[in-house]
């Protein structure tokens, strides 16, 4: 009866972990899609305030922080103060993209196209608080 009554205890136990585990995936699916889906809004760089402006997104199971210098209507700078991600690291080339562009219109990098729209939306975020 011990016997019967701890195999009954494990397998509630597996039973749970397997219930989470669906539940975690499918949130994590339906914000992949959602953010797959975000748009990214482009901002007029001509009605920038010169400044330093801070900027943060995050749709499990990605997110990003970012410090965008604004200088002359121009962004001179953008610095990724954080960026968590799964293999989304490539995507760590957006900021630059930015920069070259003077515009949040930059193609995702492929393969890390999650991570590319977290880090975009994190500097449209910022960018926000700097038109005047």
């Amino acid at each position: 009866m011990k016997k019967r009554n701890l195999w009954l205890a494990v397998l509630l136990i597996v039973a749970g972990f397997v219930i989470a585990a669906m539940g975690l995936m499918a949130y994590t699916k339906k914000n992949l899609e959602e953010l797959t889906n975000a748009a990214i809004n482009d901002i007029d760089i001509s009605e920038l305030a010169d400044g330093i402006y801070t900027g943060s997104y995050s749709m499990f199971p990605v997110s990003a922080e970012v410090r965008v210098t604004v200088k002359g209507q121009r962004i001179t700078g953008i610095e990724l103060l954080e960026h968590n991600n799964g293999r989304g690291a490539p995507a760590e080339v957006i900021p630059d993209r930015v920069v070259e562009a003077q515009s949040l219109n930059v193609d995702a990098v492929s393969g890390a196209t999650h991570s590319s729209k977290v880090i975009l939306k994190a500097i449209e975020n910022a960018l926000e608080g700097a038109v005047k």
